[in-house]
């Protein structure tokens, strides 16, 4: 909707680059620390192949090192401590108003308090101090929202979960009604799509969107279940549009060494400039399947699978762990 002031562009709009958090040993990845470092090393040279990428790490030499210079002339470095490493949730989220974007820094508190994040809060503006951002950077942090928890189509419709927005760990003096308001207030949304659904098995985060229901262009919603299929059905777009449910494959259900179930989805796929990149779980045929059902929906792009069976060990993936910047938010 070209009419639109304010608003988040879509993940399909033209990006300026990605942001991502290394692994280090203050992190829970400690206990397979190289296990996960190899999957971050495939990830950071699948980005940066096309893209420019940000990396976010106490000691940029050490990641410099484990990535090899060759791929590292289209990597910015910048030393910062983290908590973690899931960059989706305390990035910055920027939304374009009056044709400029602004980067967006609202509070992150760990999925409702359950783990420090006191690092991670301040990533946002420690990159503004150290001059990583030509737009400019507007607080927010009266609000607890992670990137995670909400996806755009780039024309005034925010999707989100009741099960995430509304949990009591967030903003809980706040009612669903001003929760959509402040979302269409902040993000420039004319409508909040509520969706209702149980965590996966294994989510941590209360139900993050991300994890059940993308959309794609062409007012596809792709899906989790047939239950959001069903819900989506009944929905249009803010100009009246119906949006057109599609299920993805779902892997196997995937265990940790406790036998715990883990909340692995292919929905969690990352979306840049010329590619698609998209978890896999060692899955030979669901893996298969996402990543064919994905070249469909998004033709022009390349669509790579890559292997996150370290990431789902602590209950992420690849979106998860990943924040895109649409163009004109980064100096060069």
């Amino acid at each position: 909707m070209s009419h639109l002031k304010r608003f988040m562009p879509a993940e399909w709009h033209q990006q300026d680059g990605i942001l991502i958090a290394w692994p280090h040993l203050g992190t829970d990845w400690a206990g397979m620390i190289d296990e996960v470092t190899g999957c971050y090393i495939g990830l950071a040279r699948a980005i940066a192949r096309h893209e420019r990428l940000l990396i976010v790490a106490p000691d940029p030499e050490e990641v410099r090192s484990a990535l090899g210079e060759d791929c590292c002339g289209n990597i910015t470095f910048y030393a910062l401590p983290t908590n973690d490493t899931w960059t989706r949730d305390y990035g910055p989220i920027t939304v374009i108003d009056d044709g400029q974007p602004v980067l967006l820094d609202f509070t992150f508190n760990a999925w409702g308090m359950k783990f420090a994040a006191d690092c991670d809060n301040m990533v946002t503006r420690r990159m503004g101090q150290a001059g990583a951002f030509k737009a400019v950077v507007d607080s927010h942090l009266d609000m607890v929202l992670e990137g995670g928890s909400i996806e755009s189509d780039g024309r005034g419709t925010i999707m989100t979960t009741r099960q995430c927005l509304l949990s009591c760990n967030r903003n809980d003096a706040w009612s669903e009604n001003r929760i959509a308001q402040e979302l269409c207030d902040r993000l420039g949304a004319a409508q909040v799509l509520w969706l209702d659904h149980e965590p996966l098995a294994g989510d941590d985060t209360d139900a993050h969107i991300d994890t059940m229901a993308r959309f794609a262009p062409g007012n596809v919603v792709l899906v989790v279940d047939e239950a959001l299929s069903r819900q989506v059905a009944r929905y249009t777009d803010a100009s009246g549009v119906p949006y057109r449910p599609v299920v993805m494959p779902a892997p196997p259900l995937i265990d940790d060494e406790l036998g715990m179930p883990l909340p692995a989805t292919y929905l969690n796929f990352l979306i840049t400039n010329r590619q698609v990149l998209v978890p896999t779980y060692g899955c030979e045929t669901t893996d298969r399947q996402a990543i064919q059902m994905l070249a469909d929906y998004f033709p022009g792009r390349e669509v790579h699978g890559i292997d996150c069976r370290a990431l789902i060990k602590q209950h992420g993936s690849l979106h998860c762990a990943t924040m895109q910047f649409p163009a004109n938010t980064l100096n060069k």
